[in-house]
């Protein structure tokens, strides 16, 4: 039996939910300086959520195959992404680096970054989002292999619970190449150690 598609609720319905909230931590959603919260919230919710409307196939679809039979490591380093953790709702910010070696294609740049964003930009737990990043690109590009690096600082930690600020987390996500062979896997891992170019010339 399949599931019935879920029934979004309208901007009026989703804002009296955060009046709601308001309410329940003892404020008063009617004062001057929360008036318009709820709104406000509603509008960054738009933006934080935005990957629910992007399909990150589709984004990877248009690639380029006059690349002179290049067939070495491309890696995009240090891109920064804001996720929500799924069980607290409060932010994970970090850093992702995505790697693949190219079979017979190659995509824009740009399009990598924007399949983190896609994915990160819903509710998530980091090892998911690693998986779901490495997964597309490997399946829509088919390269030799695919790898994906993400470091985050976890708010459910930091500002809740345990309270360690400071901390980060790392997962990692082999397929193809990078898992089986130690050489390609060394070769990636030393040109993540490398100085950054970009932060050089800032």
């Amino acid at each position: 039996m399949s599931q019935s598609p879920l029934l979004r609720p309208s901007r009026e319905e989703a804002e009296d939910a955060i009046r709601t909230l308001l309410r329940w931590a003892g404020e008063d959603p009617s004062r001057e300086g929360l008036l318009d919260t709820p709104g406000r919230v509603v509008r960054s919710y738009e933006e934080f959520f935005e990957g629910y409307g992007e399909d990150p196939s589709a984004i990877l679809s248009r690639t380029f195959s006059e690349v002179d039979d290049y067939d070495e490591i491309v890696l995009l380093r240090d891109i920064r992404f804001e996720s929500h953790c799924e069980h607290h709702m409060v932010p994970i910010i970090g850093v992702a680096h995505v790697a693949y070696l190219p079979s017979k294609r190659v995509v824009g740049i740009s399009k990598l970054a924007r399949v983190v964003d896609a994915f990160s930009r819903r509710l998530q737990i980091q090892e998911r989002l690693t998986a779901q990043i490495a997964n597309t690109i490997n399946d829509v590009l088919q390269p030799h292999g695919v790898a994906v690096i993400l470091e985050a600082g976890h708010q459910c930690m930091t500002t809740r619970g345990v309270h360690r600020p400071g901390v980060s987390m790392v997962t990692s996500r082999m397929l193809g190449i990078f898992r089986t062979n130690s050489d390609t896997r060394r070769e990636l891992m030393s040109m993540l150690n490398r100085p950054s170019v970009a932060t050089a010339h800032l």
